[in-house]
């Protein structure tokens, strides 16, 4: 990592992003900087380019200097902000609940197209964690029924303020482990995002993942442990005609749809991300 000079007590807006993106020196370091300088300054990218001679006071230049102090140790940009986007929502993030990603908008488009505009249905989001997938859903078909689970009460905490940050109240959240607080039910659609890196992958000791709850992100010695068991669950909490819809890694779709195909699922596919790699694998019970 380069040396970096002080940041001067006063400084323009342009002066600040060239200085944080130096001493970031990364692939993203320009938009970091943006991010953290948008955030200190409680403006948007487009204000940044249209103020970039505008002096910036000393508070607000040492505030952002101690937040690319902090990037510049691997803190994730959403644990400094505080909050990340996803889909049409700003979401509340925490180290307790993995941070939500784009790639994860895909399970979401593909649950919207299993699901019926107009008409009522029941959904559950397993491992719910900010609440991101749950959440994307109830915004865009109000008349459902959302029912989002999770083991830790800290993450829940998350997610049920992250519904009331975006005036969401269609969701029930319940604590427990997958299935555990569904019993005796059945749902239209269940989706989820569950843990599935391999427990001894070196990426867990790298980058954001450093910073992310273990239990969130790696599940056994191939990663399908969680996976396993949703799958093998699944149908005795689907209604006839039901859909699951389960996010995986790159290298995990004929893995997993082979488990889908092992527990009686039909219309079994794995639909790619925008960087084509198999991201999420669906399945439907018989009607």
């Amino acid at each position: 990592m380069p040396e970096s000079s002080p940041t001067p007590a006063l400084s323009t807006v342009a002066a600040l992003l060239a200085h944080g993106a130096a001493r970031l020196a990364h692939c993203d370091s320009r938009r970091d900087a943006e991010l953290l300088l948008e955030h200190v300054l409680g403006r948007d990218r487009a204000w940044l380019f249209a103020h970039a001679g505008d002096t910036v006071d000393a508070a607000a230049a040492a505030g952002f200097d101690d937040l690319v102090a902090q990037r510049v140790r691997g803190v994730p940009i959403a644990h400094l902000t505080g909050t990340r986007g996803f889909w049409t929502l700003q979401l509340r993030v925490t180290p307790d609940t993995l941070i939500p990603r784009p790639e994860t908008e895909l399970l979401v488009e593909l649950a919207l197209a299993c699901l019926p505009a107009d008409a009522p249905a029941r959904i559950a989001d397993l491992g719910t964690g900010s609440g991101a997938i749950a959440l994307a859903l109830a915004c865009e078909r109000p008349r459902a029924s959302v029912v989002a689970t999770d083991a830790s009460a800290a993450a829940l905490g998350v997610a049920r303020d992250n519904a009331a940050g975006n005036g969401i109240d269609t969701v029930e959240f319940r604590h427990g482990d997958w299935f555990a607080p569904l019993a005796g039910e059945r749902f239209d659609l269940i989706a989820s995002n569950p843990p599935y890196i391999a427990a001894g992958d070196p990426h867990l000791w790298q980058g954001d993942l450093r910073f992310e709850p273990l239990s969130a992100l790696a599940s056994g010695h191939d990663g399908l442990d969680a996976i396993r068991r949703i799958v093998a669950e699944a149908p005795r909490f689907l209604r006839p005609g039901g859909w699951l819809l389960l996010e995986h890694g790159f290298d995990q779709g004929a893995s997993v749809r082979a488990l889908f195909d092992a527990a009686g699922f039909a219309s079994c596919d794995t639909r790619q991300d925008l960087e084509r790699r198999d991201r999420v694998t669906l399945g439907r019970v018989a009607r």
